[in-house]
């Protein structure tokens, strides 16, 4: 970024939580690579488990050992694992951070299945440590499911980490007892360019206390310093405990690496002894693939970021990366640009997905915004939109591409859900008020963050005549979640009529804004 109803499952959680009791509230014994190594006992996992990519038959579960350990699955219909099947997964080392990922196939749709992570002794089978279990709903084959999801992005930005006086990242809890079939994280998973202070003095006087660790408590630059990073946020027992029940969809930003960056560039910031973010970025891509269960990556750094994870028949997820592949940020005042934020690649690739796909609604999940104007430094401007009112020129030349595109080819029900600036707003575009007009109306809905700082409202870019029903932003720049809410959305699809219904939710649940939408219709 550029300035810095269901009800949930009812189970017995076996996570472990994190001690927050302390003044410092450091915790070496959950930062460090391998922490238990000099321990006698058995594999544990402090880390809690996740599951990612979940599709009508398949999911990706995830776990970290505190020492090398064999990792074995074994799922169930039922909470007592009668009948259970066991999946054999790698053996967890030091080459992964100790964590690793086994692929479920074959599972029933649109059924609740139960897991449970087991950690071996690699020379000794029988030796296990205690199980971590959860649970996560596959996809429905059928239309008549209804279909929940929730989105946001942000994470312990700004220096705003897990207050235990607060109850840690408490979003995390509002979200799972909302019970949706998966999260969309829409990037800045981390702030690797923004060390957690033990405390912060609030504007009135009050304290604000973070857990700390070692690795977060300077800037990332070495591969042991994003893995903390990463690790970091698994500390918190809101977020342990939502990754056992909620599935997610996980995709990366700029703070994953470094404030604004983009390929090629040489950091000015003076905490830094590594400069270049090719070299940053490789590491951090490297850590944020064993750390989060994607089926594109692979943990040698192999793979992309961006695809498509279907949600049956209702509902496709299109995946965007806008950071690894996009040109130097600039005024973007250049009349031809193939590379733009996407590159010639990722576009070509998302035009021909979005024409292949039968889904109901077509979300493009995009970690940045597309028509408000994010600068970097006093000329040069962030994301798609430049400030400039008329037709489209630099990023937005990728974006009109697109847009005309989705229009001539006749694909329906694109929706665009975003984060990235730390407020909540939703986004109509329209032909008859943009200098440019070979596409069809939509909206983007804009959420965030989960836990950092909140930011003013953005400027509007008319290029592709957006207009603001909604907005909720703080009066100034970097708010504490102690002063200024956390904001997340929310989507239901309902299996009946189709419709789709956004809403925009702040942490407690409170709903800002709704909007539904009708299926196949143009023009919302």
């Amino acid at each position: 970024m550029a300035q810095g109803s269901g009800s949930g499952v009812g189970r017995r959680s076996l996570l472990r939580g994190a001690a927050a009791g302390s003044a410092a509230l450091a915790l070496p014994a959950l930062s460090c690579a391998a922490p238990a190594q000099a321990r006698s006992g058995r594999p544990g996992a402090d880390w809690g488990v996740q599951v990612g990519d979940v599709t009508t038959s398949s999911g990706l579960v995830w776990v970290r050992s505190d020492r090398p350990a064999r990792m074995v699955v074994q799922t169930a219909a039922t909470e007592s694992f009668r009948h259970a099947r066991s999946w054999h997964g790698p053996v967890l080392g030091p080459e992964t951070d100790f964590t690793g990922v086994t692929s479920l196939h074959g599972l029933p749709s649109g059924e609740q299945v139960h897991y449970r992570v087991l950690l071996a002794d690699p020379d000794d089978p029988r030796r296990t440590g205690e199980p971590v279990s959860g649970t996560f709903r596959t996809a429905p084959t059928g239309r008549r499911a209804d279909v929940r999801f929730h989105w946001s992005g942000d994470l312990a930005g700004q220096g705003w980490g897990i207050n235990p006086d607060r109850g840690g990242y408490r979003i995390y809890e509002d979200m799972r007892r909302r019970n949706p079939d998966f999260f969309l994280c829409s990037g800045d998973n981390i702030y690797a360019d923004n060390p957690i202070p033990e405390r912060v003095t609030l504007p009135d006087g009050r304290i604000w206390r973070n857990v700390t660790t070692e690795e977060k408590s300077k800037v990332a630059e070495t591969l042991a310093e994003f893995r903390g990073a990463f690790r970091y946020n698994l500390l918190d027992d809101n977020l342990r405990r939502f990754n056992a029940q909620v599935p997610t969809i996980t995709q990366w930003d700029d703070h994953e690496v470094h404030n604004n960056w983009y390929p090629g560039q040489l950091l000015d910031d003076d905490r830094y002894t590594e400069k270049r973010t090719d070299v940053l970025s490789a590491r951090s891509l490297r850590a944020f693939s064993e750390y989060f269960p994607i089926r594109t990556l692979r943990p040698d750094r192999g793979g992309r970021v961006y695809r498509v994870v279907s949600h049956g028949p209702l509902l496709d997820v299109f995946v965007l990366d806008m950071r690894r592949y996009r040109n130097a940020n600039s005024p973007g005042r250049q009349t031809d640009d193939p590379q733009g934020i996407l590159g010639a690649e990722q576009l070509r690739w998302l035009k021909r997905e979005l024409s292949r796909s039968r889904a109901v609604w077509k979300v493009i999940a995009s970690d940045m915004p597309l028509g408000l104007v994010v600068p970097d430094g006093k000329t040069n401007f962030e994301a798609v939109a430049q400030g400039d009112p008329g037709a489209p020129l630099g990023r937005e030349l990728q974006l009109a591409e697109l847009l005309r595109h989705i229009k001539h080819d006749r694909v329906t029900g694109t929706v665009w859900l975003t984060t990235d600036v730390h407020y909540t707003a939703a986004q109509h575009y329209a032909p008859e008020r943009a200098a440019f007009k070979d596409f069809e109306p939509f909206w983007e809905f804009v959420s965030g963050p989960l836990n950092a700082g909140g930011f003013q409202a953005l400027k509007l870019d008319g290029t592709f005549g957006p207009e603001q029903p909604f907005i909720k932003a703080p009066d100034r720049a970097n708010t504490s979640p102690a002063e200024s809410p956390q904001y997340f959305g929310e989507v239901d699809i309902d299996g009946g009529s189709g419709e789709l219904t956004v809403r925009l939710r702040q942490e407690g649940g409170q709903v800002l804004f709704s909007k539904v939408l009708q299926p196949g219709r143009v023009g919302q």
